[in-house]
């Protein structure tokens, strides 16, 4: 394609088809998106392998791009569960009668053109769909080139299942990837509503640098998890196990350790078996270093200043010792990316001013940074998680694909 302005078109004509529908149609829709991921489960693999063959294995972005029969299943499980949330527009936010008679209304509606940027990761496709579908919005979805052979696939699912239901196929469009053309999505005034950028540093800072459109971030994770002293050094080292190995390649993985100096050693005992299994490369500060070389762990070196601040987005990660909490929240302020930031503590103070102090869109104590994410926070899925602090933060999911609408009615009133 040399030009998008057919497809923007049909994104804008799909408003009225996708405003029209009642919940029950929405739900229906998605109910059938569902069983047709399931029921083609083997030709949805079968065009991911074609993406898959043409990435390096060693490629962070392979896992991230990897469908497996159970992933699939997930998204199946996600479409339903967004299909049981309740549908967030047209809610009441407030109401008032002036004296002169008006009637003021404030309800929520749907953003619009929902415009969606993002690499490698063909789940984002289903999700996004079954969020705009829910909340009344029309998605145009620009996946990365590298899914290009998935992200069809499933974007045919689901425009199947609209033109089944009998309304516009374009409520869900893809865009091609042709990098030409990405400009022509991010000045499309009058067309798309809003940019969501999903991706990398880089992406995110292209997408808000170029963009005419009004743009909400998803950010980057650059995540930490601090053992402060009188932690539970048994359950800090599943906390930071699970944080760095479950899946490494998401965002809301771990990526740097910070050690209180008070911490016995014995944490670096407890945690090596379990980096061992998983072949965690380790980047350490000089005390931390000379532990891990004294147990023998295979897969320590030194850490140099970038390793800090750094998405690793794989089986690596980098530890420092401070001296306490207060050196572990300035090295949080400096180098987080404002995602999600651990705690692991016994003591109650230390965790209410690590919660209090951190700027983040998710913080926790004692539990894994891996919970951020739309499905596991009940919201049913997400577009992505927002580090910026207008309209969303966090999982930015069904409840805010909204914005405001007045309603004004009177009887003849004038001023």
């Amino acid at each position: 394609m040399n030009s998008i302005q057919q497809q923007l078109l049909n994104s804008r004509a799909a408003k009225q088809a996708v405003s029209g529908l009642q919940l029950k149609d929405k739900q229906q829709i998605l109910k059938r998106i569902a069983t047709l991921l399931r029921t083609n489960s083997h030709d949805i693999l079968t065009q991911n392998q074609l993406d898959l063959e043409r990435m390096d294995v060693a490629d962070p972005k392979y896992d991230r791009l990897k469908l497996t029969v159970d992933r699939i299943e997930n998204l199946a499980q996600s479409v339903e569960d967004v299909s049981q949330l309740e549908d967030p527009t047209d809610k009441l936010l407030s109401a008032k009668q002036l004296d002169n008679g008006l009637l003021i209304e404030k309800r929520t509606v749907a953003l619009g053109v929902v415009g969606v940027i993002y690499e490698s990761r063909p789940n984002v496709t289903i999700d996004v769909a079954a969020l705009c579908i829910q909340s009344g919005n029309v998605c145009l979805l620009r996946g990365g080139s590298d899914a290009w052979y998935t992200n069809s696939y499933l974007v045919g699912i689901l425009q199947s299942a609209l033109v089944e239901y009998g309304t516009d196929p374009h409520i869900v469009q893809l865009l091609p990837t042709d990098r030409n053309l990405i400009g022509a999505l991010l000045e499309a005034v009058g067309y798309v509503d809003i940019i969501i950028p999903r991706g990398s540093q880089g992406l995110i800072d292209f997408v808000r640098q170029h963009a005419k459109v009004p743009v909400i971030e998803t950010g980057a994770g650059v995540c930490h998890t601090y053992i402060e002293a009188s932690a539970d050094l048994e359950k800090a080292a599943r906390i930071v196990a699970n944080a760095k190995i479950s899946r490494p390649s998401v965002c809301n993985a771990l990526d740097t350790i910070l050690v209180d100096e008070n911490v016995d050693r014995s944490f670096i005992q407890q945690l090596i078996p379990h980096f061992v299994a998983a072949e965690v490369e380790v980047f350490a500060t000089d005390k931390l270093y000379g532990i891990f070389q004294e147990a023998g762990y295979p897969y320590v070196q030194r850490a140099e200043e970038d390793d800090f601040g750094r998405e690793f987005l794989d089986l690596k990660c980098s530890i420092k010792e401070v001296s306490g909490l207060d050196e572990a929240l300035s090295h949080i302020a400096y180098y987080s990316s404002k995602h999600s930031e651990c705690i692991v503590s016994q003591d109650s103070a230390k965790i209410t001013k690590f919660m209090r102090s951190v700027d983040a869109a998710a913080v926790y104590s004692n539990a894994s940074t891996r919970f951020t994410d739309g499905g596991e926070f009940g919201l049913g899925a997400e577009i992505g998680i927002s580090t910026q602090k207008l309209h969303a933060r966090g999982p930015f999911a069904l409840e805010k694909l909204v914005t405001e609408k007045w309603f004004v009615t009177g009887d003849g009133q004038v001023r």
